[in-house]
């Protein structure tokens, strides 16, 4: 099984789920599945546009109720773990992170010798009083506190959670987290856990692996680590071994001389983007912690995406602006935006946008770009768009123009304006 480069794209972007939404509104049951399929959500805080995992699910799904996102994690079907990141997870997946638990850990457990006394408090208010979040605990060194200073109540609650210990119950409506016992999670989660039924460390390596393959469509070795964050030594040699098993299938890239690797589960879809001519049509926004560019190295391995959020950036040497979100057309990255969802005023600002030079702003291009901004602003209840600025420079006109003019786009701009 040879692909072109272009073919690699598309198995990467059916595999993660970016394809037409269905053609009816997304249910709640859309939003675990996208989850399944990628194997886990990036969380991230950010919020000058939707957070980013609610932002990943919307790319994928279209308009969807961002409750549903929390719902699944306070009735227990995910749950917060490390995976490539601080991740929301599909419950049935506990067992694999758990045994990175009970394997790691050294620095908490270390942390625990040494504030005991606050270990100690912080687990016997969550067993007398119930569920809880760091603000709820006073300080008591005297510490005015910041995110750089935190307070011991804080520390203790991340080791705990870290160490397992604890979980986290539910996000409260200001993303903040709940934390309680991992017994009382668990209890609701996954009745009958018990430590005994992770799996070792070789199982979970090699599950992970698989699970990476699959999410990514169609795979090389040094792309496979970072998906999970799973130790680079080695990975090579594992894909080997679960390609004689027949656990994965080979094929190759165009241009590269190392093996690539298929799940059998998206054998299916490689013979439609092989055989079929299959291709992407989708037009749509990215997080920067989207799967899909959350690999810096393989963004440009396949898309020729050189990208970088610039959110620690000064503001005076940033280039593309403070939240960039890269922009998606028909199987490639043609550009990024900087966007801010005002929401009490309703306007969804694109503050400044910039195509890559081989990108051609043609009329289609507008057109999709156009209709993808419409929609991911009447999804964040800010219908009112307003491009400022451009690059090329006669670009924001016509994008202005085709995403909606007249007396509401003025007056949005005014506002804009008068701030």
């Amino acid at each position: 099984m040879v692909f072109s480069r272009e073919a690699a794209r598309t198995m990467l972007l059916a595999a993660q789920g970016l394809e037409p939404p269905p053609g009816r509104p997304a249910e709640r049951s859309d939003v675990l599945g996208a989850i399944r399929r990628m194997g886990v959500l990036q969380i991230d805080s950010i919020s000058v546009v939707a957070r980013s995992p609610y932002l990943v699910l919307w790319s994928r799904l279209g308009a969807y109720d961002p409750c549903w996102l929390d719902e699944l994690l306070a009735e227990g079907l995910l749950f917060e773990g490390w995976a490539h990141a601080a991740c929301f997870i599909p419950i049935e997946d506990y067992g694999l992170y758990r045994r990175f638990m009970l394997e790691g850990g050294e620095k908490s457990r270390a942390w625990f010798s040494t504030h005991p006394e606050e270990v100690r408090l912080v687990l016997e208010r969550i067993r007398q009083g119930g569920p809880v979040r760091s603000v709820e605990f006073a300080r008591t060194d005297g510490k005015a506190g910041g995110w750089w200073e935190w307070k011991p109540e804080k520390r203790a609650l991340e080791h705990l959670f870290a160490a397992g210990e604890l979980m986290i119950s539910r996000r409260n409506p200001n993303f903040h987290r709940v934390y309680d016992l991992r017994e009382r999670v668990l209890e609701k989660a996954l009745p009958g856990w018990e430590d005994g039924l992770a799996p070792t460390p070789q199982e979970v390596r090699r599950t992970l692996a698989l699970k990476a393959v699959r999410a990514l469509g169609v795979a090389v070795a040094r792309w496979v680590p970072d998906y999970f964050r799973t130790p680079k030594r080695g990975a090579a040699w594992l894909l080997e071994g679960l390609a004689d098993e027949g656990e994965l299938l080979r094929a190759r890239i165009e241009g590269w001389e190392e093996p690539a690797y298929v799940h059998p589960d998206n054998a299916g879809l490689a013979e439609s983007v092989v055989s079929d001519g299959l291709r992407s049509t989708v037009t749509t926004l990215l997080s920067p912690f989207d799967p899909v560019v959350w690999d810096r190295a393989r963004a440009l391995d396949l898309f020729g995406f050189e990208y970088k959020i610039e959110v620690y950036t000064p503001a005076a040497r940033r280039r593309y602006g403070y939240y960039s979100l890269p922009i998606l057309h028909r199987g490639a990255l043609v550009g990024r935006l900087d966007a801010k969802a005002h929401r009490k005023d309703g306007i969804f600002e694109v503050r400044a946008l910039h195509l890559e030079p081989s990108t051609q702003a043609d009329d289609r291009l507008i057109a999709e770009l156009a209709g993808a901004l419409r929609a991911g602003a009447g999804w964040h209840g800010t219908p009112e768009v307003v491009v400022r600025r451009s690059d090329p420079r006669g670009l924001a006109g016509p994008l202005q123009a085709a995403v909606g003019d007249g007396a509401a786009t003025a007056d949005a701009r005014s506002a804009l304006r008068g701030r």
